[in-house]
């Protein structure tokens, strides 16, 4: 097999520098560098500049370990609520509909780039951009440490089922019938428990990263050989390992390299095609569109039950265009049933949606205060059993984040309080652990407007609050959250670097703690109480000697 390297062509190394100028000048402007990418496409398509082998390669295998991914973190209990798969679902073909009946309306009129489309084609725009993205939206709650809140995980869930639907649609696209031996494919099942024996003992460094990369490649490479699409194969290689305790670990340690290889897809991308002034308003009028796609995701979790405020943030982690669609985009591209200008059309919308969505997560609370009463209405007076009111009376300091330093916290000062403390914990199933082991935890979101609105009672006597969230956007989230609701009383949070030391305090925090200080001066403790006692004990061991021998 030829090397890898040897298909690098000499101008590859150029355009792979330009797209990270692209991407660093986008990130300056708090903009998520994948729109650089996209830009230093467009740019190097206009140069006339043609990618490689090597780009193509990149591509390919950042989508299949983007699918491994996605397979690592497929949990059918999260899919199964029905306001998970009720809401992708019922989404996805509302809007591939309506953008279907938008564009032939256009076609009436005659312009450009919409007369000449038939039923089937606005059919496959429509299902195109019925996706939201799962990169944008894994980012985004992983740099507010909200991944395992409930707005986070449905966001998630909403996403992997839309995931599913399009390496579906990506496996009949083939157009081919697999063969007899597909139906061996179900020893995989049986196989799942010696790949976990074998993920168990690979450690946490370079083999944990070569045992991931190794599965997805080889997922896709079984499933063609058996005459099924490659994608799937990968993304059911990540799903035999989505029980497994350390398939988290795997898909965070997989992360960087599935981003980088991502940036040969997006400039692939943009140098497909370059937009002209007919695709850039097309582009626009899909912007147009987008309040309402977030409004009938709004709509539809609010049908199911969640409180406004979840549905709000649950929707503005859906608010954009996919990369996915992009893939779907271009394969369709490909054989022919979309023409090349399509495709420039989606990496526009794409790289708009992203622009206009990275602010909405800094403001999106204070948009919600602001329409808290008419966001309200659509509120439906049922609780799902997540976001029920809790009775929380003669509570005095309140642990957020249980996690390693929130436990050791509230150990070490749960006698003190004796049963008037608490510890919230955002991750449910770490809830039911601490509750398991007697202590007094629930699941909450302390960033959430509608947290306090659960626990009316809890701020009264509250005189503590430790902040251990796992984030410091988190922390200063819940800061603000606590100001606002006027609690006066007195408030300490974990940090790592000097500069969140000083936005803490700025906000009004009494107390800081610097985890690695605090470690290394935890650490330093130690050692000297253990010195301290070693030379106790040897001059102890001395002085017994000198009694013996008298």
């Amino acid at each position: 097999m030829e090397s890898l390297l040897l298909s690098i062509h000499p101008s590859d190394p150029l355009w792979i520098a330009i797209a990270f100028i692209c991407g660093f000048a986008l990130m300056m402007f708090g903009l998520p560098p994948l729109i650089g990418f996209l830009m230093a496409g467009f740019m190097l398509n206009a140069l006339g500049a043609e990618g490689g082998d090597f780009l193509r390669g990149t591509a390919d295998l950042g989508i299949t370990l983007l699918l491994f991914s996605i397979g690592l973190k497929l949990k059918l209990e999260t899919l199964a609520k029905a306001q998970v798969w009720g809401v992708a679902v019922i989404h996805m073909v509302l809007i591939t509909l309506v953008t279907m009946g938008f564009l032939l309306l256009l076609g009436l009129f005659n312009l450009p780039m919409f007369a000449e489309l038939d039923l089937q084609t606005a059919l496959l725009i429509g299902f195109v951009l019925s996706f939201s993205s799962t990169v944008f939206a894994i980012k985004v709650l992983d740099q507010l440490g909200a991944g395992g809140s409930l707005h986070g995980r449905i966001s998630i869930g909403v996403l992997v089922v839309q995931d599913i639907v399009a390496v579906g649609f990506l496996a009949i696209s083939t157009g081919k019938l697999p063969s007899l031996w597909a139906l061996g494919l179900v020893l995989l099942f049986p196989l799942r428990h010696l790949l976990f024996k074998v993920l168990e003992r690979s450690g946490h460094g370079e083999l944990l990263v070569l045992f991931g990369i190794t599965l997805a490649l080889g997922g896709a490479d079984i499933f063609e050989l058996v005459g099924l699409k490659g994608d799937v194969g990968a993304l059911v290689f990540g799903m035999l390992l989505a029980n497994h305790p350390k398939a988290e670990e795997l898909a965070k340690a997989l992360l960087s390299f599935k981003e980088l290889f991502l940036v040969g897809f997006f400039l692939s991308i943009g140098m497909t095609a370059l937009p002209g002034w007919t695709e850039l308003l097309v582009a626009l009028a899909f912007i147009l569109f987008l309040p309402i796609k977030v409004a009938l995701y709004f709509g539809l979790f609010n049908l199911f039950y969640l409180r406004a405020s979840t549905a709000w943030r649950s929707s503005l982690n859906l608010a954009n265009y996919s990369e996915f669609g992009l893939i779907v985009g271009a394969l369709a591209a490909s054989a022919g049933w979309l023409s090349n200008e399509w495709l420039a059309v989606f990496a526009i919308v794409l790289s708009l949606s992203f622009t206009a969505s990275a602010p909405l997560t800094n403001y999106r609370d204070t948009l919600y205060h602001a329409w808290r009463d008419r966001l309200g209405i659509l509120q439906r007076g049922h609780r799902l059993r997540e976001e029920e009111e809790l009775d929380l009376r003669n509570i005095e300091a309140v642990v957020f984040g249980m996690g390693r330093m929130g436990t050791a916290a509230y150990l070490a000062i749960e006698a003190d309080f004796n049963n008037r403390i608490l510890g919230v914990e955002i991750d449910g199933e770490q809830a039911k652990e601490h509750r398991r082991q007697q202590r007094n935890a629930i699941r909450g979101d302390a960033t959430n407007p509608d947290f306090w609105t659960r626990v009316p009672n809890l701020i009264d006597g509250l005189q503590w609050v430790l902040l251990t969230l796992p984030s410091h956007a988190a922390n200063m989230a819940a800061v603000t959250r606590l100001r606002e609701l006027g609690y006066q009383g007195r408030i300490a949070a974990t940090s790592k670097y000097i500069d969140e030391e000083e936005d803490l305090a700025a906000l009004g925090v009494d107390c800081t703690f610097n985890i690695y200080t605090e470690a290394g001066r935890g650490f330093a403790n130690d050692l000297r109480r253990l010195i301290e006692q070693t030379e106790d004990e040897e001059i102890e061991c001395v002085a017994r000697r000198g009694r013996i021998r008298k």
